[in-house]
């Protein structure tokens, strides 16, 4: 167990109540600090922590934890408002892989969640010690660290002997205790954000006189909105603005404002965040941009010390439009529309464009985040307020980067389940991507990355704002497809093409109508109407005869949607028929759902109202409707999909993996790619097969090589080696079908004269079989952690250039990607989606590979990358599957030096 007590963070992290405190490492400078925690403490709460009310006890206590650090021993303690307020720690005994565990916590703060969050810590720092199994000893009275054990959500074990019990906490990290943190993270979240989004007052500081401010601009738009609790502007010229009262600072106004709204040049934010403070403001709007690196940090530290929630800088505002607030601080031109869909961007031009129109179309937003440069609050942030907010049905999203990926994904999997959450796929682009970090100062993320994070938290990712919104208006009026079988109907046949091929493009399919359905349409259609898929209904159709056909196409079981493209005709004109009234007259929520398409109209996408109080949407081309409907039925899918589990892996060495990571860099401190023999010892601390080979230094020894390895058919191959050694084909690094000595020999003399001065060995290997040739490799990325690719292999793979980043881009389909850690669900859609597919299953009658050793490679790839931080790229390439084995023939594998970093552990950014 390695000792760097002090070398870890100091994080920020939100109790129950939604107050931050500070967790850090006990320093032998925080002894006086820890002698008045336990000083304050009364004589009860004394005896149940020590057994007794032992003040000498509490003043060892604090004389142990800020001793000296020492190995085995950890301590961390709680700050608000630089007073220690709880205290974790644990020690080692004999059994290195178990501690005993000790909390303390001020009186005054029971039950605010400071000894759990605390704990929360501990376990986190306990798995990278290499700890499994926490134990303590309690007396039976004390029900508080009782239950607080027992609600962690980790195994927890209690063994009575007398007054006493003693318990043993099992460390192991599985779905049951993450969703305890995610639950016990949420409420504390949420709870935070009620003094930004539903504030009891708000201050405007920067207001000015005269009209074109930013600041005038925001108070304007509160008073003008109708804000309905206090409102207060901050102006030391004034007394008064556009109505609203106004003061010379924020500690002169008369109630203490949860909300202070910053309108002020960049150089008077830190004074003027420090002043909010200090009063006691609970949140900040930050709408002021250009803030410099001291700037910005300055303020970053002032809303961790006094406990602040941030929105901003550099963003447009934020919008609550409960009636019973009113909440609308932004710049916006108008006021948004009451609504359900919850909305958060990073950029204020895609939100102007989202508020409207959400607002045009009728669906009106319920809460609204400019997140801006996004200091603090965050996308994940606002998923769980919109969770809990009973108001929000629909969440649309835009973000430009991430601050936690894999928290964001597990939030996100579970919101989603409740409401559709969509997204703009914004930086698919290498110019995107750099747009995009030179917009928010964040990395850019890498657009394969991207994707699997979406796919795999069952987001609804979108090219565009209007495909954004489109896809928006059919979620939020129709219910979803069970299916991707659209049926297209239309009263003029162009059209009707038009609408098929846009279906056929979004991966949708047109299957033809039975004899049944045939039969029972030709019973209420004009004559002339060519009944099939599409449904040509001629210009002569009635309103009523519409109508019927709809309702009668809804009944066929082979069908999941219907999609109409309508335009308006001379003959229903003549007739007083209103092809899309055949539509709103009926029910707006069917069997199925219904799209409309009318070339005619004016906006891209409306909401029809219906004369039931619902909507259909209707769209100007045909397009935009397939591809609503094609990610309305992807969602379907998702949905109907089991959560999928991480399967139990036998014959995994974990500790040993680390210990060959960690000898290689202690001897390669800056990194590197391992050879060939430390890679095959890494790989087989995980039990993934290779190709038998053998190294050789010399030309003797790889001629015995060859001759112990020769297959049935006599021949090998041989690879020169040397340190960072790439693409062997390229480099010309490989000699295939080596019969004989004499070729070996040849072979490892022409590798000695080009690579002269470079090669440090050679591999020899058999001949391999006749097989499909894969890829797999995985990519650690320092925000998103290891994402896993798989697809075709071969040379044509090594032709992808070396940067990780450049591994990343999609290649037509034949490479996919997925976070680990894997599920058994993200290996099946490994497997299944990428081109290379159809060869995995037997096409051309070659019969299937051995699926279940792929699945194999897959996890047992998955699980070496999610246990070692160090591992930053890892190629397999290529893999060789054939019905009886999966093998890897050629294996690279980069380590550099890396901490774990627990992405769940609750912490504010």
């Amino acid at each position: 167990m390695t000792d760097d007590t002090h070398s870890r963070p100091t994080v920020h992290a939100l109790l129950s109540d939604g107050t931050t405190v500070c967790i850090r490492p006990v320093q032998q400078a925080d002894h006086e600090q820890l002698q008045g925690l336990y000083d304050e403490m009364s004589a009860e709460n004394l005896r149940l922590r020590f057994f007794a009310a032992s003040r000498r006890s509490a003043a060892m206590a604090a004389d142990r934890a800020s001793a000296p650090p020492h190995p085995g021993y950890r301590a961390l303690m709680a700050e608000s408002k630089d007073q220690v307020i709880g205290l974790a720690e644990y020690e080692v005994g004999d059994d290195a892989a178990s501690a005993e565990i000790s909390i303390a916590v001020n009186d005054t703060l029971h039950h605010h969640g400071v000894g759990t969050l605390l704990v929360e810590h501990l376990v986190s720092a306990a798995r990278a010690d290499g700890i499994t199994t926490f134990t303590a000893d309690a007396l039976s009275e004390n029900h508080e660290v009782l239950q607080l054990f027992a609600d962690l959500g980790l195994r927890t074990t209690r063994r009575f002997e007398g007054p006493e019990v003693r318990c043993a906490i099992e460390l192991a990290e599985d779905d049951a205790y993450l969703s305890a943190v995610e639950a016990r993270g949420g409420a504390a979240d949420v709870a935070s954000l009620e003094p930004l989004l539903r504030p009891n007052a708000i201050a405007v500081v920067g207001a000015g006189r005269r009209p074109g401010s930013v600041g005038r601009a925001l108070l304007h738009h509160l008073h003008a909105g109708g804000f309905t609790r206090r409102l207060f502007a901050v102006n030391p010229r004034a007394t008064s603005i556009l109505g609203v009262p106004s003061y010379p600072s924020v500690s002169a106004l008369p109630k203490v404002p949860d909300l202070a709204v910053l309108a002020l040049p960049a150089g008077a934010l830190p004074d003027a965040a420090e002043e909010c403070g200090k009063t006691g403001v609970r949140a900040l709007l930050v709408v002021s941009a250009g803030l410099d690196s001291r700037q910005a940090e300055a303020l970053m530290a002032t809303c961790r010390t006094y406990g602040m929630r941030l929105v901003g800088p550099n963003c447009l505002g934020i919008t609550n439009t409960d009636p019973a607030l009113s909440l609308d601080a932004t710049f916006a031109a108008d006021h948004p529309r009451p609504g359900t869909a919850g909305v958060a961007v990073q950029s204020g031009g895609v939100g102007i464009a989202l508020l409207d129109g959400l607002s045009r179309l009728g669906i009106g937003v319920s809460s609204f985040a400019s997140l801006g440069d996004k200091y603090d609050v965050s996308g994940n942030d606002m998923l769980q307020w919109w969770e809990s907010d009973n108001r929000t049905e629909l969440a649309l999203l835009h973000l430009e980067s991430f601050g936690n990926p894999r928290a964001f994904s597990r939030t996100a999997r579970r919101v989603t389940r409740r409401m559709p959450v969509l997204t703009v796929d914004a930086g698919r682009t290498d110019a995107g991507r750099r747009a995009a970090a030179s917009h928010t100062a964040a990395a850019a993320t890498p657009t394969m990355t991207r994707q699997a994070l979406f796919t795999q938290a069952g987001i609804t990712a979108t090219r565009s704002v209007g495909e954004l919104l489109e896809t928006a208006a059919l979620l939020h009026s129709q219910p979803l497809p069970t299916g991707t079988r659209v049926a297209v109907v239309t009263n003029a046949g162009g059209v009707g093409v038009l609408a098929a091929d846009a279906c056929a493009e979004a991966g949708l399919s047109l299957p033809p109508l039975t004899p049944s359905v045939i039969e029972s349409l030709h019973a209420v259609l004009p004559d002339g109407a060519t009944v099939g898929n599409p449904l040509d209904v001629t210009a002569a159709v009635s309103e009523e005869e519409l109508g019927d056909c709809v309702d009668r196409i809804m009944r066929h079981p082979g069908i999941d949607a219907v999609l109409l493209a309508l335009v308006p005709t001379a003959v229903a004109a003549a007739t007083g028929d209103d092809l899309v009234r055949a539509l709103t007259s009926g029910p707006a929520r069917r069997a199925h759902p219904v799209a409309v398409v009318r070339l005619e109209q004016d906006l891209p996408v409306r909401l029809l109202p219906t004369k039931d109080g619902g909507t259909i949407p209707s769209y100007a081309e045909p397009g935009a409707a397939a591809q609503a409907l094609a990610h309305a039925s992807r969602r379907a899918a998702w949905l109907s999909r089991p959560a999928g589990t991480v399967p139990e892996l036998a014959e995994v060495d974990t500790a040993r993996a680390r210990t060959v990571a960690e000898t290689y860099l202690a001897a390669h401190p800056d990194g590197g790619w391992l050879d060939p023999r430390t890679c095959a010892e890494l790989l087989a601390c995980y039990g993934i097969p290779q190709l038998p080979w053998s190294w050789a230094e010399t030309e003797d020894d790889a001629v015995i090589a060859a001759e112990r390895l020769r297959g049935p058919d006599g021949r090998v191959v041989m690879k020169a080696h040397w340190p960072g050694r790439l693409h062997k084909s390229e480099q010309h690094a490989v000699h295939l079908d080596l019969d004989g000595d004499a070729q070996v020999r040849a072979s490892f003399r022409d590798f000695e004269n080009r690579f002269a001065g470079l090669m440090t060995g050679v591999v020899v290997q058999p001949l391999a079989a006749r097989g499909t040739e894969l890829f797999a490799g995985v990519v650690q990325d320092e925000v998103f952690g290891p994402l896993v690719l798989f697809g075709l292999g071969g040379t044509a793979t090594e032709a992808l250039a070396d940067l990780p980043q450049s591994r990343l881009r999609s290649t037509g389909g034949t490479r996919i990607a997925r976070l680990a850690p894997l599920t058994d669900l993200d290996v099946h859609d490994l497997i299944t989606v990428p081109r290379c597919a159809p060869l995995l299953f037997g096409a051309h009658g070659s019969g299937p590979v051995d699926l279940q050793s792929l699945e194999q490679l897959l996890l047992r790839l998955s699980r070496m990358s999610s246990d070692l931080p160090q591992l930053a790229e890892a190629d397999f390439n290529p893999v060789l599957a054939t019905p009886d084995a999966v093998t890897v023939l050629d294996a690279r594998v980069r380590l550099l030096p890396r901490r774990a970093q627990d992405p769940y552990l609750r912490r504010l950014r």
